[in-house]
């Protein structure tokens, strides 16, 4: 009940704004009215639609109240700036008496939310659905022995499998890895949304990753929410090495790290995070180090543990606008290639997204990693 009346609430602010100022298009008013209402409803049911017991019931209604909750979002942000404008143009008028119609700027400045919002909503939806595209990047290692230059990573992250996303989305996502042919496979974190028992059979693809030295996972806060333990089991019954604060060792002498997510503590003592303990027992003369961490936050400590290059995910790189402009408040980098000091850090836009099916401004990525000599 209390999501519900937070809801109304929220929903009514843009009904007051908006709808008055639609009267000019009745049809368009009526339609507007019509789907706030149904997004007052729909919106908190999609949150809470795990507790319904027909799977099939709860997908659908997650799949309805995150559609709404998507133009949900649009519509508050542009209203708010909607409003920043007129109180702008009403002081202007202060100072120009007559020199625009209030009540026309009122009008048009409606109807340009609403249409924008669905226009946001739109394309971020195609963008969210698709496979994501293939991001190369090129990283310098200085010291890289030659026969490590050139080395691949393909990095997925943020697939968020769970109520939206299920076996086909991810099974083409695993296609595209397999076709790089990549010399290991990283999958950072928040691949789930969801219990083994409901997303086992979605998840099952990944068994199907392939690459010269295997698939290695790290934990990220959604596997928390979803049951961490018992989705390491059943990724490690995959096939995918679950890297909890330690390493392994890959060919000529190259150290991978894992460590569980920043915020692992929280719930499980013993999964607290840290890079340190993740490289203890290597070899002191590694000529890289590269750590697995699902939050960029991670970079400090694995900076101070002496790693050379960490891949983090997490941010979604915002997703959607204007989200991105926010991330930097929390996380110290949103997306793509960073120096902390000696550390590179590499930040993934996410494979997936989460909540609503929208992505607008921040495309899904696939990441490929080559490792150079730096020159």
């Amino acid at each position: 009940m209390p999501l519900f009346l937070f809801s109304l609430l929220l929903h009514a602010y843009l009904a007051l704004r908006l709808i008055p100022d639609l009267s000019a298009w009745p049809i368009a008013q009526g339609v507007a009215g019509l789907t706030l209402l149904a997004s007052t409803v729909m919106l908190p049911l999609g949150l809470t639609a795990r507790r319904f017991k027909s799977p099939l019931l709860a997908d659908r209604l997650a799949w309805t109240g995150m559609l709404f909750m998507g133009l949900f979002s649009s519509l508050f942000v542009l209203t708010l700036l909607r409003d920043a404008g007129l109180l702008l143009a009403w002081g202007g008028l202060a100072l120009a008496p007559g020199a625009f119609s209030m009540a026309a700027a009122g009008a048009g400045s409606a109807a340009a939310v609403v249409l924008l919002g669905l226009l946001f909503t739109v394309a971020g939806f195609f963008n969210a659905r698709r496979t994501a595209a293939v991001v190369r990047v090129d990283v310098p290692i200085s010291g890289l022995p030659a026969e490590l230059h050139g080395f691949s990573i393909a990095q997925i992250s943020d697939v968020h499998v769970g109520p939206t996303i299920k076996r086909g989305y991810l099974q083409a996502i695993v296609d595209v890895v397999n076709r790089l042919e990549a010399d290991m496979v990283a999958v950072t974190g928040d691949l789930v949304d969801g219990t083994v028992a409901d997303l086992a059979p979605h998840v099952a693809p990944l068994s199907g990753l392939k690459s010269v030295h295997g698939t290695y996972f790290v934990t990220g806060n959604h596997e928390y929410y979803s049951g961490a333990h018992a989705w390491i089991d059943e990724l490690n019954r995959l096939g995918v090495r679950v890297l909890m604060n330690e390493h392994v060792v890959l060919s000529h002498g190259l150290v991978l790290a894992g460590v569980a997510d920043w915020s692992a503590g929280h719930f499980d003592r013993s999964h607290r995070s840290d890079p340190h303990a993740a490289l203890a027992g290597a070899p002191a003369d590694a000529p890289v180090k590269l750590l697995l961490a699902h939050q960029p936050r991670t970079a400090v400590a694995a900076h101070q543990a002496g790693f050379d290059l960490q891949l983090s995910g997490h941010t979604h790189g915002g997703q959607f606008w204007p989200w991105n402009f926010f991330v930097r408040f929390q996380q110290p980098f949103t997306a793509g290639l960073h120096r902390l000091e000696s550390l590179w850090v590499y930040t993934s836009r996410g494979t997936g997204y989460w909540g609503p099916p929208k992505r607008f401004g921040a495309p899904s990525e696939i990441t490929y990693l080559r490792l150079l000599t730096a020159a």
